[in-house]
């Protein structure tokens, strides 16, 4: 089973907000002639790279709880300009929304064990075709989907 990250969106209210800033940042890519992928550099590397590139995804907590996924991509070195070495987590460009699962914040990114990974809201949609996505919520909250 896949090994994954997850990541408090610091700064963030929303998803869209989350698509927007990604969407600034590579359109800004694009103006300065550099690659337009999708890059997140923290401080600390993980050390797990072979499991978390055999199919994991970041997860980002938005707002106290865990609300998207971008599958990883690879993991790479990136030196600084102050020459401290950091980890670059390149990312899918798509944001695959989850089913909501509450986090407390933390510092840096944590490990999430495949087996504790909320469900895409795609696998919902199909539980309950035509639901809106606000009651789906709902109901979930109720412990009714």
């Amino acid at each position: 089973m896949a090994l994954h990250l997850q990541k408090l969106c610091v700064g963030c209210d929303s998803l869209d907000e989350l698509r927007g800033w990604q969407e600034e940042r590579l359109e800004g890519k694009r103006r300065r002639g550099e690659a337009p992928e999708h890059v997140h550099v923290t401080r600390v590397a993980p050390k797990r790279t072979a499991e978390l590139l055999d199919g994991g995804s970041l997860y980002w907590v938005i707002k106290g709880a865990i609300q998207a996924r971008q599958p990883l991509l690879d993991l790479r070195v990136q030196r600084g300009d102050d020459g401290i070495e950091r980890c670059a987590i390149i990312l899918a460009p798509e944001l695959i929304p989850v089913r909501p699962q509450p986090r407390r914040p933390f510092q840096g990114w944590r490990y999430l064990p495949g087996a504790d990974a909320p469900p895409d809201l795609a696998d919902d949609a199909q539980a309950a075709p035509g639901l809106p996505q606000a009651l789906a919520q709902e109901l979930r909250a109720l412990g009714l989907l």
